[in-house]
């Protein structure tokens, strides 16, 4: 038996009318008989083209101001019985039920509306009930029926049954009834996130997977799920990877610590920043950013706080570097920078970043709130008697920012508002801690005055000893170690600054 059906009949009720006029003219063209409803009748008609209310089936108005117009037995019998059960052949004739091969839907806007912080009762007057049934009886029985379940498919459809001259193959009707349980998925998924504050439940649904050249390495798939449109403009260069979007990330996310601050630059590699500075230009700013690790910026990811100017530009395009954010560009400054065709350019937008965090984990999920908590002077403990300068205060807030986003266990050394180094994602503090003084001494900085950071507490006190040794005049660090005091004293007798934030910020 051929698996083409032929289509006599058509159902359509959508909320979006755009590239829907070819469709039902293609549809009376092919004598398909058409029932609608609402507005949607009120279109066909004004094309010209007959359509059959659904009143004139039900045999009942729309009612309740438009709540309830399709749900109704001849409706939703038409939609789902089965062509090849006598039973259901049967109870067609019996009731007078029409059959119905093609359901044409687009769902009320219920994110769009949300998103439009529009009032609580337009918003659950979005939540499409007729719909959203529609959907979900044509696609269980897709079989007989083709279910076109959103505007985004209206163009492919009419391909289909332009091309079958009004037959669909069974292959097509279950192809598009997985786009209609996506569009039913996702809806709901909305809906759920919107009225849910107690469920222990975690539900996303993203539209629209990026399948990227590869994931993490060339063996390994990738895709993104997300509307990275809505974040960024992309003005230049090749097609973002697996890698570079985790960098892009990071790189957001240490940045929007230093929003509506004076001109500061992050160079990012690995996801965590190798240099970073502010400055009163952004020029001045790029290039002690550079000085902080200039080895590690090679191939780095770059962010800027304010719109690149042409000087920044030319000193950024000395450098092999993936990508460059900035919240704007000069022509001048985009003249020089597209002369190296394959990096990327991004525009960041004024978008409110995710406030929960979602990783794999065993054979499920972590879902965690995110670390939106910043270090201010209110926040902190004078813990030694030995208070920072105002100068070593600044570069202690300055520092904690950093090490908030950085590798855990991390150290991060700071001065004058400049990254010297860090030591990144080491087992053991000690590590960091050298680590970081290492590289800060191979890149010729002076530790003399410069502050140290700690994303966790000191279990001891040889930390704070090794940082009063290399130079390091005041320490931030949240406390709540059993041997704080061991700290505190060696910092007392060594006319060290110590504050505590009483905030932990690991960063696994």
């Amino acid at each position: 038996m051929s698996d083409l059906k032929s289509a006599k009949s058509a159902l359509i009720s959508v909320f979006s009318k755009e590239g829907l006029e070819p469709v039902v003219k293609k549809l009376n063209e092919l004598g398909i008989t058409i029932y609608s409803t609402g507005g949607t009748e009120k279109f066909i008609t004004n094309l010209g083209i007959n359509v059959v209310p659904v009143e004139d089936i039900t045999s009942h108005p729309s009612i309740l101001g438009g709540r309830v117009k399709t749900l109704h037995p001849k409706v939703f019998g038409g939609i789902l019985n089965r062509s090849e059960n006598e039973q259901d052949k049967a109870e067609l004739e019996q009731y007078e039920i029409p059959q119905i091969d093609i359901v044409i839907v687009d769902l009320y806007p219920f994110e769009k509306t949300v998103a439009s912080n529009a009032s609580e009762e337009e918003i659950i007057e979005k939540i499409d009930i007729g719909g959203i049934s529609l959907i979900r009886a044509a696609a269980k029985n897709y079989k007989d029926v083709i279910c076109v379940p959103s505007v985004d498919n209206y163009a492919e459809f009419l391909e289909i049954i332009t091309e079958g001259k009004g037959q669909t193959s069974l292959n097509d009707r279950k192809r598009f009834a997985a786009k209609a349980f996506n569009v039913s998925s996702h809806y709901d998924t909305a809906i759920f996130n919107y009225l849910n504050n107690e469920e222990q439940s975690y539900k996303e649904s993203f539209n629209g997977g990026l399948e990227l050249r590869y994931g993490e390495n060339p063996h390994q798939k990738g895709h993104f799920y997300g509307d990275f449109s809505a974040m960024f403009d992309k003005l230049h260069g090749k097609e973002l990877s697996y890698n570079n979007l985790l960098d892009v990330d990071a790189a957001v996310n240490l940045m929007n610590e230093f929003q509506n601050e004076a001109p500061t630059f992050a160079i990012l590699k690995h996801n965590n920043a190798c240099g970073l500075a502010q400055r009163e230009t952004l020029l001045q700013a790029y290039k002690d950013a550079l000085a902080g690790d200039p080895v590690s910026a090679f191939g780095g990811i770059l962010i800027a706080n304010k719109e690149i100017d042409k000087a920044t530009a030319e000193e950024i395009h000395e450098l092999f570097c993936e990508v460059v954010i900035a919240p704007g560009y000069s022509e001048e400054a985009l003249e020089v920078l597209k002369g190296k065709k394959n990096r990327v350019l991004l525009v960041q937008k004024e978008t409110e970043l995710p406030q929960k965090q979602v990783r794999t984990c065993l054979n499920g999920i972590l879902v965690q709130d995110k670390d939106s908590k910043t270090d201010t002077t209110e926040d902190l403990t004078y813990a030694t008697n030995n208070k920072p300068s105002q100068q070593e205060l600044n570069d202690l807030l300055f520092a904690s920012k950093i090490c908030k986003h950085t590798k855990s266990n991390t150290i991060v050394l700071v001065k004058n508002n400049q990254l010297l180094a860090s030591g990144t994602g080491q087992t053991s503090r000690v590590d960091a801690l050298r680590q970081s003084i290492e590289k800060a001494n191979s890149f010729e900085f002076d530790l003399n005055g410069a502050v140290l950071a700690s994303d966790a507490f000191f279990p001891f006190p040889d930390c704070v000893e090794i940082a009063d040794k290399a130079g390091i005049t005041a320490v931030i660090q949240p406390g709540g170690s059993i041997k704080d005091q061991l700290s505190i004293d060696y910092c007392n007798d060594n006319n060290l600054a110590m504050v505590m934030t009483g905030t932990r910020h690991f960063k696994h």
